[in-house]
């Protein structure tokens, strides 16, 4: 078989971080006089910086300027998560396992100070020719900007390669990249079955995720 990759999503996908991130979010908006929504989440979910900070300032009514807000989330985020980075159950074991096999590249809509951390702690900055970040390109997910910055920068064809997402927003932005997308489900951020319909394979877990799997989903295109 020619030569294949890899794209994985971070949040969500690789760590229990989404909870972590609504439960900062949702603290200090209420501590700065805002009002969460209940979709709130799930609406950030993808977004760049500068995209969900304008969005607590503009539409949760936070009146602390983006640039404050983004700074003191990411700082609060980081220091929960740095301290105890909450691993799904298989993620390590499933990039030990592709890793000897595909080129691996990760796409993640995190911060990069944030993001950096997360891969220093964990040791899993090793297994990834390429990172990129959404604040790296124009546009978060679900536009396909940051998968594209990706495959670019590994010099890969979409064609050859799978995105391993959690979420709506992440599935439909590798989708729009031309890859073929593996889903793994956020138990408690569901994507909608409008964005799982375009996923060519969804499992129930990563520890599912295996070289047999890629393999499959690429012969069929």
């Amino acid at each position: 078989m020619s030569k294949a990759f890899v794209i994985f999503d971070l949040d969500g996908t690789l760590i229990e971080s989404e909870q972590v991130w609504r439960d900062v979010r949702h603290e200090f908006i209420i501590e700065h006089g805002g009002q969460w929504r209940d979709d709130a989440q799930t609406t950030m979910m993808g977004m760049r910086t500068e995209e969900w900070a304008r969005y607590i300032h503009d539409s949760l009514h936070v009146a602390l300027s983006p640039n404050e807000i983004a700074n003191r989330v990411i700082e609060l985020v980081k220091a929960r998560l740095t301290k105890r980075v909450p691993v799904i159950p298989g993620a390590a074991d499933a990039l030990q396992r592709l890793a000897g096999r595909f080129t691996l590249g990760l796409a993640t809509a995190g911060a990069p100070a944030y993001a950096k951390a997360v891969l220093a702690t964990t040791g899993w900055d090793k297994f990834f020719s390429v990172v990129v970040y959404a604040d790296d390109v124009k546009r978060g997910k679900p536009a396909p900007d940051v998968y594209l910055r990706a495959l670019k920068l590994m010099k890969a064809d979409a064609r050859r390669t799978a995105a391993i997402e959690d979420s709506g927003s992440g599935i439909k932005s590798a989708h729009a990249a031309g890859t073929a997308v593996v889903a793994i489900p956020n138990r408690e951020f569901q994507p909608d079955q409008d964005a799982l319909s375009l996923a060519a394979r969804v499992l129930d877990n990563i520890s599912e995720l295996d070289v047999n799997t890629i393999e499959e989903i690429l012969k069929q295109r």
